[in-house]
């Protein structure tokens, strides 16, 4: 009988099948056989190194970003709206009457905390939802620049942007500022990415659409000199379409609202030169940016500027240091062979959006540059990291530096190597750099610090307005008059308008109309009776209280509304423009 030759798949089987019914000294002797293989020997002496995995720099500063607004800014900011908020919010708000909307403003801020107002009136609420939104915006906005950058110089330029103090202060705030900027940041980087990434042109169309929903002005300077890069260079031709088809998705909103509410663009950009004060070089070339120098660390809104002087001006050298840093990036990149576009594209825009805040107004806020801030932030990290890396390989080709000898001891082990060479990589370059970030850093968290209590007490002041006014009794329906009329009426839940200055919503005779139907208040400010601005001729019979904790603020009451006195008919006649005093005084302020 021939014996026939097993093969060696059939003979693992059969010893497989043996040794699974066999004892358990079998098993041990075959696990032992396993082990003596040469292979499996090669295997455990020779395991495969694991590739250490990267450090996420751009979450972590996110991450850091948020947390410094919930413990910083979050404290002092969580119980009121300070005036633009108010205005904004009102907007999307279903609980109150939506305050006048100024022809400057965009309504795209007020479409972003719709869903958070149409769920709960919480201001902590909506300050918080805004801080975790702004953190994760930081970090899509800066994540597009990766592959121009790298990781590390990406996350650079995002810290650089996010520890500016009113970046940090912008976060919470319903203000369309930091937004446009962060907006604008993405734009660009998505749009030098067009050659090489094929889904590069709808997200710069979405960013840009987002960029012209919040502010179509801004907008508009971002994407002039893209829409002349793409023109003049044939690579980023592609772009066209997105720089076109983005905005005017984004701005159709705004130009719909200024042909059924000014007439027309034209009109609409008319009523908001005047609104600014007449925007132009006829302020004084560079007024502008005086006025920004002068507001650089508070306050929040330097109009008029003129009075106004720069306190804590070591603070603001990082300001001046801006301009130079920003020249010397774009030589440097060439001499470094790096693409020209990458470097000069976001200085051009950033040049470009700066333009009308420092050229052609006479007055300020520290938030208005912050999209010029965001474009600046990727070709200064560039040029911070090219420092450091000439600085690492100029002492890499120097000649080596000869240890001293180890006393008796050897290598004690890779950890000890890996901390050696991370102190040996450190050069003369990046200890500089590193420290004046850390300084520049520090300074700019105590500036936040101080103006972001100075932001709670204008908001607490309203607030506090509001309360006495609803002591008053000035319950909704109601209407709220006077300068500091749209943040108090909102906070009081009533209605707001004003006979004059830029915010001009109403007639003296439609005002006298409907405080014949409603509670109605006139707001001026003073410290009392006889010793502030006297109220206006229409409002001169009405009875003044003192609103406590508000710096001075006096209410005028108008007289009891006829519909609230069930034995008194409404009346038919015009109400005259100066009313006789009441029958009967308002109850007294409570203090």
């Amino acid at each position: 009988m021939t014996s026939a030759r097993i093969p060696p798949a059939a003979s693992a089987a059969v010893s497989t099948r043996s040794a699974t019914s066999a004892s358990p000294v079998v098993h041990a002797w075959h696990a032992l056989r396993t082990l003596r293989a040469p292979h499996a020997l090669r295997a455990v002496r020779a395991p495969r190194p694991a590739r250490p995995a990267a450090v996420p720099w751009l979450a972590l500063i996110a991450l850091g970003y948020a947390l410094v607004q919930f413990l910083v800014v979050l404290p002092h900011t969580h119980l009121a709206l300070g005036w633009d908020e108010s205005v904004y919010v009102s907007q999307s708000d279903p609980r109150t009457p939506a305050a006048f909307f100024s022809a400057p403003r965009s309504r795209g801020i007020s479409y972003l905390v719709a869903p958070v107002t149409a769920v709960s009136p919480s201001v902590p609420l909506l300050r918080g939802a805004l801080a975790v939104a702004s953190a994760a915006a930081l970090y899509g906005a800066f994540r597009g620049w990766v592959p121009l950058l790298g990781r590390r110089t990406a996350a650079l330029a995002a810290l650089l942007f996010a520890g500016l103090w009113i970046t940090g202060l912008s976060g919470s705030q319903v203000m369309p500022n930091l937004w446009v900027a962060l907006g604008a940041v993405a734009a660009v980087g998505w749009f030098l990415r067009v050659p090489d990434a094929p889904r590069a042109r709808w997200w710069l169309a979405g960013t840009l659409a987002c960029c012209a929903l919040l502010r179509t002005p801004d907008c508009g300077w971002v994407t002039l000199p893209l829409l002349v890069t793409a023109v003049c260079v044939r690579r980023l031709r592609p772009a066209l379409p997105a720089l076109l088809g983005g905005p005017a998705l984004g701005g159709a909103q705004w130009v719909a609202e200024a042909y059924a509410r000014f007439g027309g663009i034209a009109g609409r950009l008319r009523v908001s030169s005047a609104t600014e004060g007449g925007m132009g070089l006829h302020h004084g070339f560079g007024a502008g940016a005086g006025a920004a120098l002068r507001s650089l660390n508070g306050p929040l809104l330097c109009r008029p500027c003129d009075h106004y002087t720069l306190h804590q001006p070591a603070l603001a050298l990082w300001w001046l240091a801006l301009p130079p840093l920003a020249a010397a990036a774009l030589p440097v990149a060439v001499r470094r062979g790096r693409p020209l576009a990458v470097t000069a594209v976001p200085l051009v825009c950033a040049a470009s959006v700066a333009v009308p805040y420092l050229l052609l107004l006479d007055y300020s806020a520290p938030r208005f540059l912050l999209p010029a801030y965001a474009l600046l932030a990727p070709p200064v990290a560039a040029l911070a990291a090219g420092a450091v890396r000439t600085s690492r390989a100029r002492r890499s080709a120097s000649p080596p530096h000869r240890a001293p000898a180890a006393r008796g001891r050897r290598r004690t082990g890779n950890r000890c190597a890996t901390a050696a060479v991370r102190i040996g990589a450190l050069t003369p370059a990046g200890l500089v750099i590193g420290a004046v970030l850390a300084l520049h850093l520090v300074s700019q968290a105590a500036v936040l610090s101080g103006t972001s209590a100075q932001a709670a007490v204008v908001a607490d002041r309203y607030r506090q307005a509001a309360r006495t006014l609803r002591r008053l009794g000035l319950h909704p329906p109601c209407l709220v008059v006077g300068p500091h009329a749209q943040p108090v009426g909102y906070q009081a839940g009533c209605a707001s308008a004003d006979t004059g200055g830029n915010n001009r919503s109403i007639t003296p005779r439609a005002l006298l109309r409907r405080a014949a139907h409603e509670p109605t208040a006139v707001l001026t400010a003073g410290a009392g009776p006889g010793t502030g601005p006297a109220p206006p001729a229409y409002a001169r019979t009405w009875t003044a209280h003192p609103l406590p904790r508000t710096g001075g603020w006096l209410a005028y009451l108008a007289p009891a509304p006829a519909a609230t006195a069930p034995h008194r008919e409404h009346r038919t006649a015009p109400i005259p423009p100066r009313p006789q005093p009441p029958s009967a005084p308002v109850a007294p302020a409570v203090p």
